[in-house]
């Protein structure tokens, strides 16, 4: 079996043997719900709700903000408690419209189903714009403007990207395993925009399980091919994936189309089919609460606002109290220092260790040992970058290839001096991307 992938990347240890057994329990939500308003890349969206209005599951309460941004969706029925700034994953306060769910779980009607064939290329771009639909592998881009591109023409491929590289992450493996029917549909949903584009399921290797159900059921299409990846991360980071299953590569100043390709993550394709065959919007995510301090690890399919208190206590509780909590993956997750925040469109996983190894590392000077280089998959030098950082010296970050980093962490990883490579490669590129809007 021929083998996908790119040059770099490591082999960290993956930790998915706690989840990856565990279907996908449905999880209904017992307190209120919070509803950021930023979900999603671009202008946060706009509440259409009061305090004290009823909504019922699947009404719209915001609207989006402008053409880069998406609508929100209230996931239960009940009573708009309030709309105030709410703090989520990554610290901020963010407004928020807060819902007291009633436990009833009243839908609206939604519109009538229409088979694909019937439909326009508008009408599908507008399902997608109208169920509030963003990228779900954790950048939240508004999907009816990536499936919008100005040279629709020029697409060859569509991608799903079922690689799930990140370890401790196995909501797309359940996905995959228990609704690829649900992935392949979504998948010919994006076909139908792209007259000549073919579309590539791409998974690694290591869920052989999932590559063969997947082959069986595309078997008659001849539009629609599955891709094994190469073990190894950063596997599903964008730039990579589309070289490993098409050759072909993009820099930080290209976006996918302008390499004729459009990827989405597994989750993102399963939103599509829901809002464009079932005209549901975007309400649900399968989010992984694991780690070694989780009592019982699971893969809940979980109403997007739900608190992520009650997910834990949900897997059984602590079994012993965590010393780090992450949002995400350990590698491009988010460290949370409380766990009264919401779910969002965004939210992958929860994951709770027993220790935090990267507090207790002790820094050191670079021994120029060139690893750091190796593994890199954007090919560049992360010591010289990170030594600019050091010295805020912009021009030479810049200079030396800064901005094709992908902050995927494999430079911090593999250092042998403990040295936050990444970390300080990070925050010199917000730096210089806050510069540029200011020009």
């Amino acid at each position: 079996m021929a083998r996908y992938t790119f040059t770099g990347g490591i082999h960290p240890y993956d930790g998915k043997a706690l989840s990856k057994d565990k279907p996908i329990q449905e999880y209904l939500p017992k307190g209120d719900l919070v509803f950021p308003m930023s979900q999603h890349i671009g202008a946060p969206a706009k509440p259409v709700v009061s305090k004290g209005d009823h909504v019922l599951r699947g009404q719209r309460i915001a609207e989006a903000g402008g053409f880069v941004s998406a609508h929100i969706y209230s996931t239960v029925s009940g009573t708009v408690k309030a709309i105030e700034p709410r703090r989520i994953v990554t610290g901020d306060l963010i407004e928020s419209i807060i819902i007291e769910n009633d436990d009833k779980y009243e839908e609206v009607d939604y519109p009538a189903s229409v088979p694909l064939e019937d439909m326009s290329k508008e009408d599908i771009i507008n399902c997608v714009k109208e169920g509030g639909v963003v990228g779900m592998g954790g950048a939240g881009f508004p999907t009816h403007v990536k499936l919008s591109p100005k040279e629709p023409d020029k697409i060859d491929y569509c991608i799903v990207n079922g690689a799930e590289c990140e370890p401790y992450l196995t909501s797309d493996y359940r996905r995959m395993l228990e609704e690829p029917e649900k992935i392949i549909s979504g998948l010919k949903c994006m076909l139908a925009l792209f007259d000549k584009a073919r579309g590539i399921i791409a998974i690694e290797d290591n869920k052989k399980d999932c590559i063969k159900l997947i082959k069986s059921l595309i078997k008659d299409d001849p539009r629609i091919y599955v891709k094994p990846l190469k073990t190894k991360y950063p596997q599903g980071a964008e730039r990579q994936l589309i070289y490993a299953t098409t050759g072909r590569a993009i820099n930080s100043s290209m976006l996918p189309a302008d390499a004729g390709c459009i990827v989405d993550n597994v989750d993102t394709v399963v939103a599509i089919h829901n809002a464009v065959i079932n005209r549901q919007p975007l309400m649900e995510r399968i989010v992984t609460v694991t780690g070694d301090a989780i009592a019982e690890p699971c893969n809940f399919k979980v109403h997007i606002g739900t608190n992520y208190h009650e997910l834990v206590d949900a897997a059984g509780g602590f079994k012993e109290e965590p010393v780090k909590i992450i949002s995400g993956g350990p590698m491009m997750g988010f460290g949370i220092f409380e766990l009264d925040v919401p779910t969002t469109k965004t939210a992958s996983a929860l994951l709770c260790l027993t220790k935090d190894d990267v507090s207790a590392m002790e820094p050191s000077a670079c021994i120029n040992c060139g690893r750091c280089v190796e593994v890199c998959p954007g090919r560049v030098m992360p010591k010289l970058l990170a030594e600019c950082a050091e010295h805020y010296d912009n021009e030479r970050f810049v200079e030396l290839g800064g901005m094709e980093c992908c902050e995927c962490g494999c430079c911090s990883f593999v250092c042998p001096a403990k040295r936050p490579l990444t970390q300080s490669i990070k925050s010199m590129r917000k730096i210089e991307l806050a510069n540029r809007k200011k020009k």
